[in-house]
């Protein structure tokens, strides 16, 4: 499908020896992202959101004063998709981002905001861009009620505004304060709306070889847990059949400048008992020179973008930033730059492949059909853009077989076929059920190394250090291979019975469940400032896309 760029591709324990040990166990709590967000209730989908303060901790130890969207009053169970059976979903007060609001193309919404900031901080608002907004500012005003501002209708403090409008197109879309925004955006008032199409193609369920696949290999092997559960809003991002997707992942990025705040904070208190739209009670905060030290993901900084959606210990900050795929999959990306840099990030192991902008799907001038949108090296995110793209890995051009496949080997599972499809991959109605589904043929049994154990001369594209005698022991840890047993099997080794070769020492992969064995691809911004935490690496906008083999089931609810 794309043409792959294999580079910082890593095992689940390949990891280098800084900050190998603190790494390992980031990744043994990993958790997964997918897309969560909160629906409206009604025939019109109503939403009541409240903006107000709280703390962001940061993984340096500070917590920043902040301001931020949540809900009014919590939303039901059933309005919090997608249904994640593992966790306690919630949608607290105030929140960073704030909730991510799905809806449907053609259904009426409604958004009623109240201003909870402090008086000192005057009106706030929220822009909808893209959309044909209606709302009601009256002429003349009582207390608490909206006013006109300079891009939209504002709630006073205490007050409330409803904002309506029909969603006409699917796609993912930002929204944030229009009110002071230098201040304001920076402040946390952002969050995302994905607009869900009102009649996915029939086509994403009945040709997408990926969900069978997923269905033939539970059935066929009887693995727990399996089959994974569905954690997709819809099967498809818009009305083609050319935008289906297995799974999908929101990325919101944003960085914050904690002079900035810790001035809002620091007036905000001095403030404190100031009567709204009283001489003197508002806040001048100068928001240049811009110095920011935070750089986030879905509200959160590296490692802690690594935990679980909805964790308790952040109670602000619900969702994480930690995607997971099986080989052939189409992992459909939600991108957002909701701060005031660009952010040049950088997806490693593919290029993404552009869907659309601002919910505009990128079709060929000459043929509507035909999708038309860019590969991109960095998904450059530019303030207030949103972009949906395509990512897709198969260890294509890896030059080895990543499955660990051996003839010579015992293991059943290293002799099995890869029959190339048109395009080169192992997709066949028979490999659905197999492990090698979806592998890149021409590297089918080809060795990394002919003799391990470090020789030099071995004959494979890749000489590995020797694990008994690498400085690091245990923490070397490199499995170069897809799944648990698939090191045993390029070694000769018998599955169960003792270890051969390359096998990860002391069995310690660094994920959960221990035998779990996959790639751990870097995703992050190529500016190398905001890969930092207050200039502490690693931190910041990072994160890891983590490539699993199918014996390993994805939960997406943790």
């Amino acid at each position: 499908m794309f043409a792959t760029t294999i580079n910082k591709a890593i095992s689940m324990k390949r990891l280098l020896p800084l900050g190998a040990a603190a790494l390992g166990a980031l990744f043994a709590a990993s958790a997964q992202a997918a897309a969560p967000g909160i629906t409206g209730t009604g025939s019109v989908g109503t939403f009541s959101l409240t903006a107000q303060p709280a703390f962001l901790t940061q993984p340096d130890g500070q917590a920043l004063y902040s301001w931020g969207y949540g809900c009014t009053v919590a939303p039901t169970a059933g309005n919090f998709v997608p249904p994640m059976p593992n966790v306690t979903p919630a949608c607290n007060p105030m929140q960073v981002p704030g909730p991510t609001l799905v809806v449907t193309e053609g259904q009426p919404v409604s958004v009623t905001l109240r201003n909870n900031l402090p008086a000192a901080a005057g009106n706030t608002s929220i822009l909808f861009p893209g959309f044909n907004v209606t709302t009601s500012c009256p002429a003349s005003t009582t207390a608490g009620a909206p006013t006109q501002g300079l891009l939209t209708c504002e709630a006073a403090p205490g007050g409330t505004v409803t904002y309506t409008f029909t969603p006409t197109s699917p796609g993912t879309r930002a929204y944030y304060s229009g009110t002071q925004g230098d201040l304001q955006v920076e402040m946390g008032l952002y969050g995302a709306i994905i607009v869900l199409p009102a009649s996915p193609p029939a086509a994403c369920d009945t040709t997408n070889t990926n969900l069978f696949g997923k269905a033939d290999w539970a059935t066929a092997n009887g693995i727990p847990g399996a089959p994974e559960a569905d954690y997709r809003l819809a099967h498809a991002a818009y009305d083609s059949a050319k935008t289906c997707y297995d799974r999908e992942y929101l990325f919101q990025f944003s960085e914050m400048d904690p002079a900035i705040h810790y001035a809002a904070y620091a007036q905000v208190t001095a403030l404190a008992a100031c009567t709204a739209g009283a001489a003197g009670c508002s806040l001048n905060v100068p928001t240049e020179p811009y110095h920011p030290a935070y750089f986030m993901i879905n509200g959160r900084s590296m490692p802690d973008d690594m935990d679980p959606n909805y964790s308790p210990q952040y109670p602000n900050q619900p969702y994480n930033g930690n995607p997971h795929m099986h080989p052939g999959e189409i992992t459909l990306l939600r991108i957002i730059g909701q701060g005031r840099w660009q952010h040049p990030f950088h997806e490693h192991a593919n290029h993404v492949r552009i869907l659309a902008r601002d919910g505009n799907l990128l079709t060929s001038a000459t043929d509507p059909t035909s999708l038309a949108g860019p590969l991109m090296f960095t998904t450059t995110t530019t303030p207030g853009l949103a972009m949906d793209g395509l990512f897709y890995y198969t260890g294509k051009g890896l030059n080895w077989d990543m499955y660990g496949h051996n003839p010579g080997s015992t293991d059943a599972n290293a002799k099995l076929p890869c029959v190339p499809d048109a395009n080169g991959y192992n997709t066949g109605v028979a490999a659905r059920t197999a492990i090698n589904y979806f592998e890149w043929c021409q590297d089918h049994d080809k060795p990394m190394q002919a003799a391990p154990f470090g020789d030099v001369p071995a004959g494979g594209p890749v000489t590995l250090p020797d694990p008994n005698i690498f400085t690091n022991g245990a923490w070397w840890g490199g499995s170069p291979y897809l799944g648990p047993d698939a090191t045993i099997r390029a070694t000769f080794g018998t599955p169960g019975v003792g270890t051969s070769g390359t096998t990860p020492p002391s069995g310690t992969i660094a994920n959960n469940p221990s035998t779990e064995a996959g790639y751990a691809f870097m995703w992050h911004s190529h500016n190398e400032r905001e890969i930092t935490t207050n200039n502490i690496f690693p931190g910041g906008m990072l994160m890891m896309m983590l490539v699993d083999s199918r014996e390993s089931v994805i939960d997406e609810s943790q």
